[in-house]
């Protein structure tokens, strides 16, 4: 029968705290035994006869109107209306209802219920109310607003959520509202005005007719995630009568047309959308399953909330609580933690184990270090709660009173950063020698010197203007090895902390200046001093805004030369260069160069470990020719003239050794890889061609400072320029080329490539694959991290380098 009360339902909730499931679906059309939940609430209404039905919209609206259109396939008419701006609940109502001259009936989208709508409005008549507000009981009633009535239900007084030393009563607001229109007098236009906070104090300060109406009747807002899911089991165990979209099965598991559920399969209690495939062997248990969800081959999950359009691997296991944005890979063998949320749109590793929430972080590793240790945007991959993890999984893998060294550039992120590792670190009980703002090898030569159990270093990417990068160091000052990183992620991940008591928390010292003198001295006793201030040498140096500027120019002094220097001060804004600011500042170095008559100039990296190197014309010198000009230095001015470079490195570095009776050793081409090398007793030098170099008598890793001060006594010691003794070194033809490669085809590629080549071919496999065809050569080598595999090929000539690389870009491709 029609009723003659007007119908609005309230749709314009944000649904904050139902996350990530309404992160791109608005709150009602979250669904409910495979129906939004709007849906439910139009059913509720036609059962009580309202067929003309207003809808409130302000989220997301048009994700609501597509699907009900104008609600004939409901058997309703729906009236669309969406305010200007946030009215509040009664603003929206008044926006929406204000020349209505008959009783209104306003209900919330966000509530389930079967509640008498009809006796509600025949309570509402009979008590010539002016404003009905249906009431429920509730165990917990802090989080709702209390309405405390009289016998015959007249309001009066209203807690909007109370302390417990506020509660009198268990009677909670529903939601649903019976109003004449009368009220519409009290409500301004122009401003937010909501029923619980504004009207209803209000119209009872006036000592107006407001009742309530008890139902015992099933009631629920939706207002967690647990209520959600607490809402979709208890309608599919008949606690409350919904319709639903699918086939009804043992073990109350409702089923969305087109989904399959393999024989193998166990599943229990749970609603599982359209088009879903659940594999043999998969368990699903107390679950709510979207539409398109794919469950891979023994997969488990219980408790958990998984959305549309996702890909769980085989033998993932999502534990109690985990909710899963849509359109999200969770990788075979993962492992998500308790009560974990993953927004939309996440990549999960296979075999990782997530133990944070993925919010704004849009891939998650099964490793967290990569070739520059551990690297992330700041405040979504890397916050500071992930950094007390990281602290405290590395004090946990060290061990209780050891004891650390560690620093960080200028940028306030970075101390951000640093301050949670320390404190994830001060945790197990480490002890810390806080160096605060320092360069990368001062940071390792306090490590070294004073064997200390290890450290880490803390900076904003040189790169990229979001991003930070964590560098941890072992007890020579050298990058971690790959068994101790390992170590560090699974106690990471499984959050498997050493934790103290009170008083055996770290100790933390600040031990800054002693350092910067001993790193001094230390660095002055490996240099032929006297040589370089014999030669009184002119040179420009580009200090990048780091912290090489508060140390370096000490150590210039002591040799003699007259220094010109350039931004050589701290501004944490300039720390990161794009690649037009980088060759602006090259170019900047070699016109000064030029025209003060400088023997070279250098440009300096903001962490001080790598160099960039101009001669006296003012000619930037390549990669290739700073590593190649170093290594002839080394051989012509060590009696032990054994030198070391990475694999893909150019053949020119076995030409100088063999014209200065020197030995070349070749290293693996990750740093960790380079500084392990320098434990070779013999080797006086190790470089690669991106400005880092080694000097392993006085640091196993790159130092940028130490660097500038070898060349400029080599330099003083041959009694040449620059560009003549770059004129002495053979020209190489390297060239390099990127291939995509997904992570999960790199072994097979590297397999098919081993299998396929003619066994003629003299071949390495020290670190990738390297082929040599006569004097030519092309390495083959899968990048560390990302879906990548490198190519490098060198020739005789130029051509032959770019035929090579041709040659095997196609193999690669092919495979």
């Amino acid at each position: 029968m029609k009723n003659k009360a007007k119908a609005v339902i309230l749709a314009g909730g944000l649904g904050t705290r139902l996350h990530p499931l309404t992160v791109e679906l608005p709150k009602p059309m979250v669904p409910l035994l495979n129906r939004p939940l709007m849906q439910h609430t139009i059913e509720l209404l036609v059962e009580h006869g309202f067929n003309n039905i207003d809808v409130l919209l302000y989220h997301q609206p048009e994700i609501i109107k597509d699907f009900f259109k104008t609600g004939k396939k409901d058997g309703v008419k729906l009236n669309y209306f969406q305010a200007p701006k946030d009215f509040g609940t009664a603003g929206a109502v008044n926006f929406a209802c204000r020349n209505n001259k008959r009783p209104i009936l306003v209900i919330s989208a966000d509530v389930v219920t079967n509640l008498d709508l009809s006796e509600i409005i025949r309570f509402h008549k009979k008590q010539k109310s002016l404003v009905t507000i249906g009431l429920t009981r509730v165990k917990n009633p802090l989080a709702y607003g209390i309405i405390i009535t009289d016998r015959n239900g007249r309001i009066k007084q209203f807690l909007e959520k109370p302390s417990w030393g506020e509660v009198f009563s268990d009677t909670v607001n529903a939601g649903i509202y019976i109003l004449e229109p009368e009220i519409f007098d009290f409500i301004p236009t122009d401003k937010p005005f909501d029923f619980s906070l504004d009207l209803f104090p209000l119209l009872l300060s006036k000592k107006l007719p407001l009742y309530g109406y008890i139902s015992a009747d099933y009631w629920l807002d939706i207002g967690q995630l647990e209520d959600y899911k607490k809402a979709n089991l208890e309608a599919l165990n008949n606690k409350i009568k919904l319709n639903g979209n699918g086939s009804t099965l043992n073990n109350f598991v409702l089923v969305g047309k087109g989904s399959i559920i393999a024989d193998q399969a166990l599943v229990r209690n749970t609603v599982i959308g359209e088009n879903c495939k659940i594999k043999a062997g998969a368990i699903v248990n107390n679950s709510i399953i979207w539409d398109n969800v794919e469950i891979g081959n023994k997969a488990v999950l219980q408790d958990c909330i998984v959305t549309s359009n996702t890909t769980i691997g085989d033998k993932a296991v999502l534990s109690e609580g985990v909710v899963i944005g849509n359109q999200t890979e969770i990788g075979a063998n993962a492992e998500i933690n308790p009560f974990i949320k993953i927004w939309p749109r996440r990549i999960v590793e296979a075999g990782s184990r997530v133990s944070h929430s993925m919010i704004w972080r849009k891939h998650w590793s099964k490793s967290i270090f990569g070739q520059h240790g551990v690297t992330g945007q700041c405040n979504i991959e890397i916050s500071p709660q992930f950094a007390a993890a990281l602290g405290a999984a590395f004090g946990s893998v060290l061990g209780k009173g050891s004891k650390i060294a560690c620093g960080r550039d200028s940028h306030k992120a970075s101390r951000m950063i640093y301050r949670g590792l320390i404190a994830g670190a001060l945790s197990t009980g480490l002890d810390i020698s806080n160096l605060e703002m320092v360069p990368i090898p001062v940071n390792r030569f306090e490590i070294k010197s004073l064997k200390y159990k290890g450290g880490f270093h803390v900076r904003k990417s040189p790169f990229d203007q979001d991003v930070i990068d964590i560098k941890f160091f072992d007890q020579d000052g050298m990058d971690l090895p790959p068994s101790l990183e390992k170590k560090i992620e699974r106690t990471f991940f499984a959050e498997d902390f050493v934790r103290t008591t009170l008083n055996e928390t770290g100790e933390l010292s600040y031990p800054y200046h002693r350092v910067a003198e001993e790193y001094k001295l230390g660095l002055l006793s490996h240099i032929d001093l006297a040589a370089i201030q014999k030669a009184r040498l002119k040179i420009v140096v580009d200090y990048s805004f780091g912290s090489a500027s508060q140390i370096f120019p000490s150590i210039l002094g002591k040799l003699g030369l007259e220094v010109i220097a350039l931004d050589a001060y701290i501004d944490e804004n300039k720390i990161t260069k794009d690649q037009t600011t980088f060759e602006h500042s090259l170019k900047q170095m070699t016109q000064i160069v030029r025209s003060v008559g400088a023997d070279f100039g250098v440009l300096l990296d903001t962490g001080a470990e790598k160099i960039f190197i101009c001669d006296e014309k003012g000619r930037i010198l390549s990669g290739e020719q700073s590593l190649s000009l170093l290594a002839m230095l080394a051989l012509k001015n060590h009696k032990n003239n054994t030198i070391a470079v990475p694999t893909k490195e150019s053949k020119v570095i076995e030409l100088l050794a063999k014209k200065y009776q020197g030995q070349v050793i070749r290293t693996k081409n990750s740093f960790r890889g380079m500084m392990e090398a320098t434990k070779n007793t013999q080797l006086t030098f190790l470089g690669e061609s991106q400005g880092g170099f080694i000097f392993p008598d006085f640091l196993p890793s790159f130092d940028a400072m130490l660097s500038v001060v070898k060349l400029a006594e080599y330099l003083a010691k041959e009694k040449k320029s620059l560009s003549k003794l770059c004129a002495t070194i053979p020209a190489s033809h390297l060239l390099k080329a990127d291939l995509p490669c997904l992570t999960e085809h790199k072994g097979r590629l590297m397999r098919k490539i081993l299998e396929l080549l003619p066994a003629t071919n003299k071949k390495e496999t020290q670190d990738g694959i390297k082929i040599w065809h006569n004097n030519a050569w092309v390495l083959i080598l899968p990048d560390t991290t990302d879906p990548v595999i490198h190519l490098y090929a060198e020739g005789g000539s130029k051509q032959q380098a770019i035929q090579m690389i041709k040659k095997y870009s196609k193999l690669v491709k092919q495979i």
